[in-house]
Order: C-alpha cells, then structure tokens, then sequence
C-alpha cells in the first residue's frame, strides 16, 4: 500500500514537475529571511477599547494609537520594498542596539510599554486631581553596553549602589558622577530570580562623562482610586503609546469630552512629569492614520515638522498636532471646539 501511494506521488510529480517546482520556490522565497526588516505604514489601535475602568465617563469621540508595521525581510517584501515609496528597508541591526538580539529587543521594548502605561496613569490620575499611590519602583535592566564591564545581566532589578537605595536611572547617574576621581567600580545590589544578588561595574569615561554602560526603566506598582485596567495584546510594544493612552485615560476620568466629538489618533512617549518625547517612524504611523477615518494627528513637538512635511507631499487631509507637554496637548485640544 505504501509503494502505491509512493508511486503516485513520484507520477504526479513527473506529470507536474515545473508546477512543484514553482511551489518550492515560492515557499522558499517567503521562508527565507535576510539581515533586513521593512518599516511600513500601519494602522491604528483604539486605545479607548482597552481601557477597562469603573463609571467611566461618555465620550463622542475617540482616541486611537497609531502604528508602525515591521515585515519580515523575505526576499519578495524586500523586492516590493524597492519600489513602493512608503516601505522602507532597514538593516536589522539598525533597529537592535549594538549586540542585542532581536529576541532582546522585543522584550526591552515590551517593558518599555510598560513603563509607558504606568507614566501614562500617573499623570492622567494626576492631573484629573484622583488619588493614586505608587506602592513601590522596580529599576529593571534592559540593555548593557558593549563597553560594559559588569556581572549585572539584562532583566536584573536594580536595588541599590554602593549602599544607596535607587528607584531611577537619575539616581544612578548622580551616584556614578559624585564619585572620587580615583574611584573606578560601583557596587551594584540586585534583585534575580526572587534573591538579591551583590555585583560591580566598573567605570569608563566618555565625552558625556563617566559611564557603567547600563540602560534602565522605571516601572511602578500603582493603586488607583477608580481603579482601572489598561490591556495589550501579546504583538505590542514600545513607548510610543504613553501620550495618547494618558489622553484616552483623561479623558475617561473627568467630565469634559476632551474629544469634542473627533477621531483623534496619536503617538509619542510621556514621562512622569507629563514631558511628550520624540518618536521615529511617524511617517509610517501618520500615512497609516490617514488611511482611516482621522480628524487629528497628534505628536511630539520634535516629529511635528517631518510630520507636516509628509502631509504636503502627500496631500493628506488631516489636522496635525504638535505638543512638548501633556498640558499642552490638553490645550491644544481644547482649542479645536
């Protein structure tokens, strides 16, 4: 029975030999990765929906988060990739830091969204005058330098510096640069694997001063009164949503629709103080928002030019919003009654 079948396997491929032939070529061409990536326009994630909170307050309009989409750098993406203006190749290694593995990468920008959703409720609970409490900081390790010298590892909480208890990268900074001249290691505490853990790193001078080449974020335990929760899915990751999730958020605990009634789709990082920092990829994010039904465009002041300069030269009809604050992005909005 298996001979049989053998051969009218070995029949229907003489009979269809260029037919298979094609079909292994194209699995292979999609199979196959290069050291390449494409960054192209995305869509828009509504930030609205993820937002689980107790008598929450009506909103015409909504807020949604624009994005970028990565594509695989298979040989037919990256021939398309050639000729569509709005795809743009990139080499892996432009989009890891030095030595990092993509793996790594996806994991330091998953706590990096993390971080952005924490500093987006504190300043949303903030500035709604609502009671929040940050119970505790967790100063997590996510990148080490290839000029780090050190026995701390990626992931490690960051409890202390010679003796000092710290809760930002701040902290360690003023620690490392008030020390003596003749001193060249820091003892580092760390918490790994639920047990703390003494380490070191040694000093190295760069043109910014001395450095221990470790990269850090701050995340937070936070207990809110209402008390909210903020989903994502397991694909999404990055900073980028902190100023339009705080937005959102806002707008969920005051009275006033800061909407106004407008689909209003954004980008950019916020930090604790409600500072809005710069992005990268905001062409891919505002040609995605403009395929959707966007009244407003907002990003950091720092994107606003580049982002006005792809609405002109591309005809977009959407207004854009440049912000350096959230403050600001609550006047500006305010502004478009």
């Amino acid at each position: 029975m298996i001979n049989k079948f053998y051969d009218k396997v070995k029949s229907f491929i003489k009979e269809n030999k260029w037919f298979c032939i094609i079909i292994i070529l194209i699995f292979v061409l999609f199979k196959v990765e290069l050291p390449y990536v494409i960054e192209a326009p995305g869509g828009i994630i509504s930030i609205d929906d993820r937002i689980i909170i107790d008598e929450e307050n009506d909103s015409k309009g909504s807020f949604g988060m624009a994005y970028v989409s990565m594509i695989k750098g298979n040989i037919p993406f990256l021939l398309w990739g050639l000729v569509d203006d709005n795809w743009d190749i990139v080499k892996k290694e432009n989009v890891t830091y030095e030595d990092e593995t993509l793996a790594d990468m996806n994991r330091r920008e998953k706590y990096y969204l993390e971080e952005a959703i924490d500093n987006a409720t504190i300043v949303a609970y903030g500035k709604a005058g609502l009671d929040i409490k940050i119970l505790d900081e967790i100063l997590r390790v996510v990148y080490l330098a290839e000029e780090a010298d050190t026995d701390v590892k990626l992931y490690d909480e960051i409890l202390s510096v010679n003796g000092v208890e710290v809760n930002t990268i701040d902290e360690v900074r003023n620690i490392v640069n008030n020390l003596e001249d003749d001193v060249n290691i820091v003892n580092i505490t760390v918490l790994r694997d639920n047990a703390k853990v003494d380490c070191y790193a040694k000093l190295y001078e760069t043109t910014d001063g001395k450095k221990i080449g470790i990269m850090t974020i701050t995340s937070y335990d936070i207990e809110t009164t209402p008390t909210i929760k903020i989903e994502s899915k397991q694909n999404e990751s990055g900073p980028s949503g902190g100023l339009i999730t705080a937005l959102a958020l806002y707008n969920k605990l005051v009275e006033d629709d800061i909407t106004h009634g407008l689909n209003i789709v954004g980008t950019g990082t916020i930090s604790r103080d409600g500072t809005v920092g710069e992005i990268g990829g905001v062409k891919y994010k505002l040609l995605g928002a403009a395929d959707e039904d966007v009244d407003v465009f907002i990003c950091p002041q720092a994107n606003y030019e580049e982002a006005m300069n792809i609405k002109e030269s591309n005809n977009l009809d959407i207004n854009i919003i440049g912000v350096d604050t959230f403050d600001e992005a609550i006047e500006k909005l305010g502004e478009l009654k």
